[in-house]
Protein backbone atom coordinates (compact mmCIF):
# COMPACT_ATOMS: atom_id res chain seq x y z
CA UNK A 1 0.00 0.00 0.00
CA UNK A 2 2.56 2.63 -0.98
CA UNK A 3 -0.08 5.28 -1.77
CA UNK A 4 -1.65 4.91 1.67
CA UNK A 5 1.77 5.17 3.37
CA UNK A 6 2.61 8.24 1.31
CA UNK A 7 -0.69 9.85 2.30
CA UNK A 8 -0.08 9.04 5.98
CA UNK A 9 3.47 10.41 5.74
CA UNK A 10 2.14 13.60 4.16
CA UNK A 11 -0.37 14.06 6.97
CA UNK A 12 2.29 13.39 9.60
CA UNK A 13 4.60 15.94 8.00
CA UNK A 14 1.90 18.62 8.34
CA UNK A 15 0.47 17.75 11.77
CA UNK A 16 1.51 19.08 15.18
CA UNK A 17 -0.23 16.41 17.22
CA UNK A 18 -1.36 12.82 16.81
CA UNK A 19 -3.49 10.52 18.90
CA UNK A 20 -1.91 7.28 19.97
CA UNK A 21 -3.85 4.33 21.29
CA UNK A 22 -2.03 1.93 23.58
CA UNK A 23 -3.23 -1.14 25.44
CA UNK A 24 -3.25 -0.71 29.22
CA UNK A 25 -0.67 -3.04 30.74
CA UNK A 26 -2.95 -3.79 33.73
CA UNK A 27 -6.46 -3.16 32.39
CA UNK A 28 -5.99 -4.55 28.89
CA UNK A 29 -8.17 -1.68 27.63
CA UNK A 30 -7.41 0.62 24.73
CA UNK A 31 -6.28 4.06 25.96
CA UNK A 32 -6.08 7.02 23.56
CA UNK A 33 -3.85 10.01 24.26
CA UNK A 34 -3.12 13.10 22.14
CA UNK A 35 0.63 13.71 22.02
CA UNK A 36 3.31 15.66 20.22
CA UNK A 37 5.61 13.84 17.84
CA UNK A 38 8.31 14.34 15.24
CA UNK A 39 8.22 12.62 11.87
CA UNK A 40 11.54 12.37 10.07
CA UNK A 41 11.44 9.15 8.01
CA UNK A 42 10.45 7.50 11.28
CA UNK A 43 7.96 8.56 13.92
CA UNK A 44 9.52 9.77 17.18
CA UNK A 45 7.61 10.12 20.43
CA UNK A 46 8.87 11.68 23.63
CA UNK A 47 7.14 10.67 26.88
CA UNK A 48 6.45 13.84 28.90
CA UNK A 49 7.69 12.32 32.16
CA UNK A 50 10.21 10.03 30.53
CA UNK A 51 10.19 6.43 31.77
CA UNK A 52 7.58 7.37 34.41
CA UNK A 53 4.99 8.16 31.70
CA UNK A 54 2.04 5.73 31.80
CA UNK A 55 1.61 5.34 28.04
CA UNK A 56 5.34 4.60 27.71
CA UNK A 57 5.12 1.79 30.27
CA UNK A 58 2.11 0.39 28.43
CA UNK A 59 4.14 0.39 25.20
CA UNK A 60 6.91 -1.59 26.91
CA UNK A 61 4.39 -4.36 27.63
CA UNK A 62 2.58 -4.14 24.26
CA UNK A 63 4.59 -2.34 21.56
CA UNK A 64 1.77 -2.37 18.98
CA UNK A 65 0.19 1.08 19.00
CA UNK A 66 -2.33 2.84 16.79
CA UNK A 67 -1.63 6.31 15.53
CA UNK A 68 -4.28 8.66 14.18
CA UNK A 69 -3.88 11.93 12.34
CA UNK A 70 -5.94 13.80 9.78
CA UNK A 71 -8.58 11.09 9.67
CA UNK A 72 -6.07 8.33 8.94
CA UNK A 73 -5.11 5.54 11.29
CA UNK A 74 -2.30 3.01 11.23
CA UNK A 75 -0.90 0.38 13.53
CA UNK A 76 2.84 0.59 14.18
CA UNK A 77 5.39 -1.19 16.33
CA UNK A 78 6.98 1.10 18.89
CA UNK A 79 10.59 0.58 19.93
CA UNK A 80 11.96 2.08 23.14
CA UNK A 81 15.07 4.25 22.84
CA UNK A 82 17.19 4.25 25.99
CA UNK A 83 20.61 5.17 24.61
CA UNK A 84 21.32 8.66 26.01
CA UNK A 85 22.80 10.05 22.79
CA UNK A 86 19.82 8.86 20.73
CA UNK A 87 17.35 10.29 23.27
CA UNK A 88 19.17 13.65 23.09
CA UNK A 89 18.83 13.56 19.29
CA UNK A 90 15.05 13.04 19.63
CA UNK A 91 14.80 15.85 22.19
CA UNK A 92 16.61 18.16 19.78
CA UNK A 93 14.14 17.28 17.03
CA UNK A 94 11.29 18.17 19.42
CA UNK A 95 12.97 21.47 20.32
CA UNK A 96 13.35 22.31 16.64
CA UNK A 97 9.69 21.54 15.88
CA UNK A 98 7.95 22.90 18.99
CA UNK A 99 10.50 25.36 20.41
CA UNK A 100 12.87 24.86 23.34
CA UNK A 101 10.60 26.83 25.70
CA UNK A 102 7.55 24.62 25.15
CA UNK A 103 9.60 21.43 25.35
CA UNK A 104 11.03 22.63 28.66
CA UNK A 105 7.52 23.60 29.85
CA UNK A 106 5.80 20.28 29.04
CA UNK A 107 8.56 17.67 29.36
CA UNK A 108 10.31 16.90 32.63
CA UNK A 109 12.44 13.81 32.09
CA UNK A 110 14.56 12.96 29.08
CA UNK A 111 15.68 9.41 29.87
CA UNK A 112 13.77 7.59 27.09
CA UNK A 113 12.10 8.14 23.72
CA UNK A 114 10.13 5.96 21.32
CA UNK A 115 10.63 5.25 17.63
CA UNK A 116 8.16 3.68 15.22
CA UNK A 117 8.56 2.82 11.57
CA UNK A 118 5.42 3.51 9.55
CA UNK A 119 6.64 1.64 6.45
CA UNK A 120 4.70 -1.44 7.44
CA UNK A 121 1.65 0.56 8.51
Amino acid sequence: MPARNDDLKGRLSRANQITITVIGRKSGRAISIPIWFVFDDKLYLLPAQGSDTQWYNNVLKNPRIRIKTGGMEAEVKAVSITDAALVVAVVERFRKKYGAGDVKKYYSNFDVAVEADIEGA
